[in-house]
Formats: structure tokens, sequence, C-alpha cells
């Protein structure tokens, strides 16, 4: 299994004077898959997006790799070696095809394929603002997928079965936990979080391990 590792000591975060995250410690080690759960507000996206470098930290550390992101360069690594499935694709001021969303994770041809597995191959041509949310979905998870052939070694998912219907959800679910990369998922759905190695709770910006 390959992936990258990934630390975090003392690490919060603030959405203006609101502490969202708060203290948290976790070691994950390179390949494995740890989902996060907990109530909506309890800061498990903050924390996906402190990972990826969308949501600065107040304080703590968090590294990819042995990396930080201290410099711009540190920045720009991270971004290829983090793919990422926002739970709420922003459509953006210009309408953004479907073909074009698989090209931006620099191996097309991969992610194109996936999508043809995936069954949303025929749908390039649209602007994602037309898809449906399981479309969409299965749009950003082939992009993973492409992201993950050009090399990145940690998948950072929020949500990403929430549109899905049970067959669907269980499709994502094989895919997510068997790409050879390090996974941590946002997820209220019990099948995907059965699937990961570890299970952790956050609760008011707070982490708790649930099972081993």
């Amino acid at each position: 299994m390959g992936g990258l590792d990934i630390r975090m000591s003392g690490v919060g975060c603030r959405h203006g004077r609101l502490d969202a995250v708060t203290g948290v410690d976790l070691e994950v080690a390179a390949g494995e898959r740890v989902a996060l759960t907990g109530t909506n507000g309890s800061g498990k996206t903050t924390l996906l997006r402190a990972v990826l470098g969308l949501h600065p930290n107040s304080c703590g550390s968090i590294e990819v790799g042995g990396r930080g992101s201290r410099t711009s360069a540190d920045r720009a690594w991270r971004a290829r070696a983090c793919a990422w499935i926002p739970q709420k694709p922003a459509a953006g001021r210009f309408p953004l095809r479907g073909d074009e969303l698989l090209a931006s994770s620099t191996r097309p041809a991969e992610a194109a394929e996936a999508a043809d597995r995936l069954g949303v191959g025929t749908l390039g041509h649209r602007p994602l603002h037309t898809l449906s949310g399981g479309q969409l979905q299965r749009m950003y998870l082939a992009r993973a997928i492409g992201c993950v052939a050009a090399g990145a070694g940690v998948l950072l998912a929020d949500e990403p079965t929430a549109a899905l219907d049970f067959e669907g959800q269980e499709e994502a679910a094989d895919v997510l936990t068997s790409l050879p990369v390090t996974l941590m998922v946002v997820t209220h759905d019990r099948t995907l979080a059965r699937r990961c190695d570890r299970v952790l709770e956050m609760a008011a910006g707070r982490l708790r391990e649930v099972r081993p």
C-alpha cells in the first residue's frame, strides 16, 4: 500500500473568533484509511481543509509526508500530494464542464477511464451545475483517481457518498478504500466507515477515537 503519512500536533483552527478545531493531535500512517464522524459543525470539514491547506491553522503543525507548508513551494507540493473531493463543489462564475474537471487532475486519460467505470463518462460535455448530486460526486471521484495516477499520496474526501443511492454508496466505498493512498474521509455513511482502519469522532472541535 502506498500513501503518505499525516502528522498533526496541537492543531487549532478558527472561523473568525470561533474555535472550530481545538488541540488536535493525530498520526495517520501511510496507506491508512481513517473515517471522521460527528455532528454537523463539529469541525470535521475544517480539519480536512486545514490538511489540504485551504484553511489556515491558528496553532499547531500539520505535516504530510514529513513536510510542512511554510513556503509557497511547500504549499504547491501539498496541493499536488493531496487529492480532494469536496462535499459541496462550487460551480464558479463560469460553467465548468465535466471533461475540464477531469483534465484538472493532470491525468485526464486515467480520470476519463475512471468516469467511464463510474457511469458518468458520457457527461463530460455537460456543465457541472447541470449534473445531479450523485453524478457530480462520481465525477469528483473520477477526478481524484486521476490525481492519484498523477502521484497524489493522500485522498481527503468530504461526504463523498452522501448524494448516492445504496448501490452507489457501496461502489464508491469499494473504490475509495482500494486506492493506494492514505485516506481521510468525513462521512455519515456507516458502510464506508466500517471499511476504514480507524473511526474517529469530532465533537466541538475535539477528536477522539471510536474504535481501532
